[in-house]
């Protein structure tokens, strides 16, 4: 995967440290609002072995509000351009559903694009990621932030997020993206038990060919199965990550590097 010219070798799993520079997400919001801050959190990251940085600045969990994309902005440019200055050999990965966010990002810095709406919530994304040469990280997701948990009606969930895939594949291609990488979306329109069919079947997502992104950090379906909360969902984190690996995923998405970092060594 070339990204802004530094190649990523998916041929062995890797690592994406999350930097949610959001007031509101789900486990650290508010933790790193701050330019120095995240680049504290960034550093701490990186040098836990995270390969890349994811770095967020809308909150998708559920039920979140909406956020303008100046103030989207706002917040997520001058963490990027801090960390390219400090960080010059990072890979950076922007989590936005918004071209004009996406845009705005690479040009100061970053190299991937993750949206959680795989295209849908902004339909001049495609030829944006095409017009830039990035990578873009393909996730499923239902409806919008606000109102994707009353949209969980699948009649074959694991077949319906392929199809989703498909068409957007093809989408991609005709605009001329080349790197895509799949997200299947845990928590994204989805309840508790779907999300464990969706992991239990993973494999059948390899019928593409691309990469497959785990992301189920410290998210509501280990901490509500097990009664807990976000902050003491590590111990389930892991035990999916490993699961996740044995599937096949390719990028670990993680609140927590040095655990995964571990499972990885283990793994491989």
């Amino acid at each position: 995967m070339n990204a802004g010219g530094k190649l990523i070798d998916l041929s062995s799993p890797k690592l994406m440290g999350i930097l949610n520079i959001t007031p509101d997400s789900f486990y650290d919001g508010g933790r790193y609002s701050s330019v120095d801050a995240a680049l504290h959190r960034a550093e701490r990251l990186m040098f836990e072995g995270a390969d890349m940085l994811d770095i967020g600045a809308y909150s998708s969990r559920p039920g979140a509000a909406n956020v303008t994309t100046d103030e989207e902005q706002a917040r997520i440019l001058p963490v990027i351009e801090a960390l390219t200055k400090h960080f010059p050999d990072s890979i950076l990965s922007v989590d936005t559903f918004r071209a004009d966010v996406a845009r705005a990002s690479i040009e100061a810095g970053a190299h991937i694009i993750n949206d959680i709406s795989g295209g849908t919530m902004d339909d001049r994304m495609f030829s944006t990621v095409a017009e830039l040469k990035v990578p873009y990280i393909l996730m499923h997701m239902r409806g919008t932030p606000k109102t994707m948990q009353q949209l969980t009606d699948y009649t074959d969930l694991v077949d319906e997020v392929n199809l989703f895939f498909g068409k957007q594949i093809a989408a991609l291609r005709q605009t001329g993206v080349i790197d895509i990488i799949l997200d299947p979306g845990f928590g994204f329109a989805k309840t508790l038990q779907q999300n464990y069919e969706l992991l239990n079947r993973l494999e059948e997502l390899h019928i593409h060919g691309l990469p497959i992104l785990g992301a189920i950090s410290r998210k509501s379906m280990i901490y509500k199965k097990l009664g807990t909360t976000p902050e003491e969902a590590l111990n389930g984190t892991t035990a999916l990550n490993t699961l996740l690996l044995a599937k096949g995923v390719s990028i670990l998405r993680v609140h927590d590097v040095k655990p995964a970092k571990e499972v990885i060594t283990l793994m491989t």
